[in-house]
């Protein structure tokens, strides 16, 4: 079987922005951004701006993503946000398992599969984040790190696959301003491929898009892209300056398969 992967390229906000932010990055990219085939753009603000922002852009061109949801419907989890409450508003995408909530608040892999199966039970796809410390790089630990994060996710079927996007995001490149060089971001995802045709299977290992994140720049983003299993960028600092972004969405590069 052949075909062509989608490219992703999602800005993720993280706890930054304002409606004025957002509106002003809406208009340049309604106005800028051409429609691609085989290319997906979403962005991911912070949660008060979800419904403000998916009423702002151009819905035929980009999607909303949330930054993470729950594992359950409803109850007394204070500050959490269920993935009903995202089918609610209309928001298609949501991003499990970044680093910062690995690291910063504690999430485990049990919980993040957990979210991940609920989230596509509701028919959402989920930006399924990946990625190791710098001590595990130098220590030449990342594959056992992907493995360790990935295990939980061997016994998902060839369906709920195929509403996962991985995103690789090594921890150390994330916010620092240092990016991974093409062919170390091009080596580990292809570990990451052959993970998934090892314990899932090689078709949805051909067919599953795999992102890079870490430090994606107007700059860098051109000699990554041109990497054969890269699949897209999720993008930090960067997605929240239009020209900047506009610039990432426009060296994508769809990778048939």
């Amino acid at each position: 079987m052949t075909g062509t992967r989608t490219f992703f390229v999602g800005g993720n906000h993280k706890m930054n922005g304002s409606k004025s932010m957002l509106e002003s990055l809406s208009k340049g990219m309604n106005e800028s951004v051409e429609s691609k085939e085989n290319v997906d753009i979403f962005i991911a603000p912070s949660y008060p701006y979800l419904e403000f922002l998916s009423n702002k852009l151009d819905n035929k061109k980009f999607k909303v993503c949330s930054q993470n949801c729950y594992s359950v419907a409803k109850g007394a989890f204070t500050g959490e946000i269920s993935a009903n409450m995202l089918v609610d508003l209309g928001i298609p995408y949501v991003i499990i398992g970044h680093s910062e909530r690995r690291n910063v608040f504690g999430e485990s892999t049990d919980l993040i599969s957990k979210k991940t199966k609920y989230a596509i039970s509701l028919g959402l796809t989920v930006i399924l984040c990946l990625g190791e410390q710098l001590a595990d790089r130098k220590s030449n630990n990342t594959e056992n790190v992907l493995s360790e994060q990935l295990k939980d996710f061997a016994s998902f079927s060839s369906e709920e696959w195929s509403k996962i996007v991985i995103a690789y995001e090594p921890v150390w490149a994330i916010g620092t301003g240092v990016v991974a060089t093409p062919q170390e971001a091009q080596d580990t995802h292809v570990f990451i491929r052959k993970w998934i045709s090892e314990n899932v299977s090689d078709e949805v290992a051909k067919k599953t898009s795999i992102m890079y994140g870490g430090s994606v720049n107007a700059e860098n983003c051109h000699n990554l892209s041109k990497q054969s299993d890269i699949d897209g960028f999720l993008v930090g600092g960067a997605s929240l300056v239009a020209a900047d972004f506009i610039t990432i969405i426009n060296s994508a590069v769809p990778k048939k398969y």
